[in-house]
């Protein structure tokens, strides 16, 4: 308990170096551990970007192929599927709700997707949380009407009641666009941080009416062009769809439904476990992953030499002190174990103030990472994980302490009392 009073009392004597040494260690024990909890918590966020789907259903592809296209909007599908093979799996007893989806079409850049009023109520994201409108209401039984993902409200400046044409294709910049049938602005969804903020929603029925008058994908001319009003009346029921969701009744039914899909005889099709197939596209973006973690330990590997280069470079300036030390009975032990004593109580320090800094640092922006990335940081103790890797700091710190420590235990009484020119 001495050594540490005196490791105390020897460096409130240099503090300004040592609150500089601390405050080092500290920031990089800061950064280290918001990259691992980011790192943590954007894992969980990315394979929540969907939850409560036990199934995703397209045309017969590759998992990450069909779940890039249905749940991030990126790609396009090989094939559409037919509605009464939706129609089929919807009425399925053992299925509690479905959810089509009628992807193609774009605006400004964005992708717009065609569903049903059941999106609204049972696509989930997060943890289990349901889609919310910040302004305004779903679309309902006119065509025509559109509710936008937060970021393409923000970024295009949409409100509610505005006029946005629709272009055909998924290019930036279109040339063929559907400016007869303009869709109204009824609906603003809340950000959740994941695609649905970058997507335009309409319903099926505008998403035919849009086409109605298209053949081989290519739109009508002169009198065989129909009009919004036209379309209207007409029956819009789609003969073919992207993909769609399912929610079974029991998750125990979950993997003799997938078998089952797979099988299907009526055309094929593919059904994927979303969770299973988010962990497959997530180990192809690994090494991003690796490489941040990597980054922010050399960063705390920099602050702990930083801190063995002040205790080396103050050796020399503390011989006459270890001599008085080794003077008034001092043994040669003592002096290194107060070496030790000094590093392990520098990185201690910037442990504790990095802990401080990464919670008061999560509290200030908790809501705001949240509101804009969807990514949820919880004020919660540290993990298992997040105390091993303080573990690991303190032992390299006691390492790294040991190498002074070493040199102020070979020197000699004599050498601390001569005079050095």
């Amino acid at each position: 308990m001495y050594l540490f009073r005196l490791a105390l009392a020897s460096l409130a004597n240099r503090r300004f170096t040592a609150l500089l040494t601390a405050f080092a260690i500290a920031l990089s024990v800061c950064l280290l551990l918001a990259v691992e909890r980011v790192r943590t918590e954007a894992r969980a966020s990315f394979a929540s970007t969907i939850s409560g789907t036990d199934l995703i259903v397209g045309a017969r592809s590759g998992s990450v192929n069909l779940l890039l296209y249905s749940v991030f909007r990126i790609g396009n599908a090989t094939n559409n599927i037919r509605w009464d093979s939706f129609e089929h799996y919807a009425k399925d007893p053992r299925v509690k709700w479905a959810i089509p989806i009628s992807l193609g079409d774009s605006h400004r850049g964005y992708r717009v997707m065609g569903t049903n009023a059941d999106y609204f109520s049972h696509y989930q994201y997060g943890r289990q949380q349901h889609l919310q409108l910040s302004q305004g209401r779903p679309f309902a039984s006119d065509p025509f009407e559109v509710v936008l993902g937060a970021e393409v409200a923000q970024a295009l400046h949409y409100k509610l009641g505005d006029s946005l044409v629709l272009a055909h294709g998924i290019a930036t910049i279109s040339l063929v666009k559907h400016d007869d049938k303009p869709f109204t602005v009824v609906g603003i969804l809340q950000r959740t941080g994941t695609p649905v903020d970058r997507t335009l929603h309409i319903s099926l029925a505008g998403m035919e009416a849009i086409h109605v008058d298209w053949h081989n994908g290519v739109p009508a001319r002169g009198a065989g062009r129909i009009s919004a009003e036209q379309a209207r009346t007409m029956d819009l029921q789609p003969s073919a769809i992207t993909a769609f969701m399912l929610g079974l009744n029991s998750k125990i039914a979950t993997f003799s439904v997938q078998r089952e899909i797979n099988e299907f005889r009526g055309e094929p099709l593919l059904a994927i476990l979303p969770g299973v197939a988010l962990q497959e596209l997530w180990g192809m973006m690994g090494i991003a992953e690796q490489a941040l973690f990597v980054v922010s330990v050399f960063v705390v590997l920099t602050g702990l030499i930083g801190m063995l280069t002040a205790i080396l470079t103050s050796l020399n300036e503390r011989r006459r002190e270890m001599a008085i030390l080794r003077s008034v009975g001092a043994r040669p032990w003592h002096i290194a174990g107060l070496l030790v004593v000094e590093a392990l109580a520098l990185a201690l320090g910037g442990i504790v103030v990095g802990l401080g800094l990464l919670y008061g640092g999560i509290a200030l922006a908790q809501d705001a990472v949240q509101a804009s990335y969807g990514l949820y940081l919880p004020l919660d103790w540290p993990s298992v994980h997040e105390w091993t890797l303080l573990a690991i700091i303190l032992g390299a710190a006691l390492l790294m302490g040991s190498v002074p420590a070493w040199r102020a235990y070979r020197q000699s009484l004599a050498d601390g009392l001569s005079i050095h020119l």
